[in-house]
């Protein structure tokens, strides 16, 4: 089953309606059985790849997962990265700011998090969160304690361009300096949302992952759905590209968004390093060594 990754791009300079993009799966992938079989396939290519990208130690890939309440970000986490090696995959999840987080710039706390050469990072949410849910909410910016900022009226479309200009540097610091940058944007139906949030109550054992202040941010959508818009607009670029995933149906947004990881890893093309001729002769003693060696 070929998915061409390209359908769900945004590509830089894109102008986008989130609301008129499908949130469904396409015919042929409705079967939930079929979408893990191809899944598990692709996740062991991930895991060659990653295996490789470890030795050479010279890149590493930061995927970024955004998406409303309910998208299905933890799942896809763990159903896309589940089967590949721990070491060499670090998970970060941010949430509301700390004090001592805001003590700092708001990339302070996703700059400690970056993956080290060689590893898979990735963010549950991210730095995007601060022209998203501070989009929404533009008081929350109150709490950085910025300089320009007195008021909520200060928090207009000029600052929020400053910070998709800010993003966009960082994310191309990053990329200059051999991190890979992906980003999915989850996408699912306010209908599907509805289904998830009552699945989580009606299960006791989902509980603790709603909330009522959930329910207070659905209210939100349209703004959120705004939001989102204007993010991935701003901020898609050839170097660090957004992709909306339809996730309506978990294993078929799960589906695209490995498919877009493989794809990625197999352009950044890692390579095993190369033994120099002095340890090739040394490999080549300890072999014959180990053969002659007697129990």
């Amino acid at each position: 089953m070929e998915i061409d990754i390209e359908k769900f791009l945004v590509k830089e300079g894109d102008k986008l309606n989130i609301k008129k993009i499908g949130t469904e799966a396409s015919d042929k992938f409705q079967d939930k059985e079929s979408n893990k079989k191809e899944l598990s396939k692709i996740v062991e290519q991930i895991d060659e790849l990653q295996n490789i990208l470890y030795a050479e130690n010279k890149q590493s890939l930061l995927v970024i997962f955004q998406g409303i309440d309910a998208a299905g970000k933890d799942s896809s986490i763990r159903a896309i990265m589940t089967g590949v090696n721990p070491q060499g995959v670090e998970v970060s999840a941010f949430k509301t700011p700390s004090s001592l987080e805001y003590e700092h710039d708001y990339l302070w706390r996703h700059i400690l998090k970056l993956p080290e050469k060689g590893k898979i990072g990735i963010f549950n949410r991210s730095h995007y969160e601060n022209v998203l849910v501070c989009k929404v909410h533009p008081e929350f910016i109150l709490n950085e304690n910025l300089p320009s900022v007195s008021s909520v009226e200060d928090i207009n479309d000029e600052f929020f361009a400053t910070r998709y200009k800010e993003i966009k540097n960082f994310e191309k610091y990053m990329c200059n300096n051999g991190t890979k940058v992906i980003k999915f944007f989850l996408n699912i139906s306010k209908e599907e949302q509805k289904k998830r949030f009552i699945k989580r109550i009606e299960n006791k054992e989902k509980n603790w992952k709603f909330s009522s202040s959930d329910l207070k941010e659905r209210k939100f959508w349209d703004k959120y759905q705004e939001a989102f818009t204007s993010a991935l607009e701003n901020t898609s670029t050839s170097q660090s590209p957004w992709y909306v995933i339809p996730c309506d149906n978990k294993s078929y947004g799960q589906l695209i968004m490995a498919t877009v990881i493989k794809e990625t890893l197999q352009k950044m093309n890692p390579k095993f390093p190369k033994v120099n001729p002095s340890e090739e002769e040394a490999l080549k003693n300890a072999y014959q060594e180990l053969l002659n060696e007697k129990n």
